[in-house]
C-alpha cells in the first residue's frame, strides 16, 4: 500500500550573491527504502523547474525534516514561485504551495 504524498509544512527563501537559498520542510510517512520522500523542486510560475533538491534516503526516524537547496537562479520579475515534493512511489505530486518571494536586499 502507498503511503501519502508528501506534505509541505514550510518554505522559506534569501536571497544571496549566487541566487536564492530555499529550505523546505517536508513530512510524508516514510517506510523505508521502498517509500520516502525524495526531493522538492522550485517551479516558475510556467511550470519551468528553477531547482530541484534530491533526497537520497529515507526519514523514517526525522519527521517533519528540513532540507535547503543553494543557488537557485530565478529571474528578477520573478515574484511568486511554487514548491512541489516528490515521493518514490507517487514520483512528483502534481499539487504544487505558492511561495511569494521576500523583497530582495
Amino acid at each position: 500500500m502507498a503511503a501519502d504524498p508528501a506534505v509541505i509544512e514550510a518554505v522559506e527563501a534569501r536571497p544571496g550573491a549566487s541566487g536564492w537559498t530555499f529550505s523546505v520542510t517536508l513530512r510524508h510517512d516514510d517506510t523505508g527504502w521502498e517509500d520516502y520522500a525524495d526531493g522538492w523542486r522550485v517551479l516558475a510560475p510556467d511550470g519551468t523547474v528553477l531547482g530541484t533538491r534530491v533526497l537520497v534516503h529515507p526519514h523514517v526516524n526525522e519527521q517533519p525534516f528540513t532540507r535547503s537547496l543553494a543557488n537557485v537562479d530565478i529571474p528578477r520579475d520573478i515574484r511568486e514561485v511554487a514548491i512541489e515534493a516528490s515521493t518514490r512511489v507517487e514520483g512528483w505530486s502534481g499539487t504544487s504551495v505558492p511561495f511569494t518571494l521576500p523583497a530582495d536586499e
